[in-house]
């Protein structure tokens, strides 16, 4: 998990150090990024205008965790641009 430097429930910002050892990591075990999850502490599970912009790879997946309601719900997107296409996922126990 990466620490949001802004400390904000409303805005998350990655600390470039962290993020690049992460991408660093990934790369020495010869891991493939599939996306990126995040949570929307109190709005829905789908794609903000800023995760839109900020979607930067549209071969990445953006899972999006919404704890808005007692029950929460996670979703999938795939964003490209402006264009905007949830996608079916299966989540399951191990």
């Amino acid at each position: 998990l990466l620490t949001n430097v802004d400390h904000s429930p409303e805005h998350f910002s990655m600390d470039p150090a962290e993020q690049f050892a992460v991408i660093k990591k990934i790369r020495q075990k010869k891991w493939t990024l599939l996306g990126n999850l995040h949570s929307h502490p109190a709005s829905p599970s789908r794609p903000s205008e800023e995760d839109k912009r900020l979607a930067f790879d549209p071969s990445l997946r953006y899972l999006i965790l919404s704890l808005m309601k007692e029950e929460p719900v996670v979703k999938c997107f795939h964003i490209h641009g402006t264009e905007v296409e949830e996608e079916s996922i299966t989540l399951r126990e191990e």
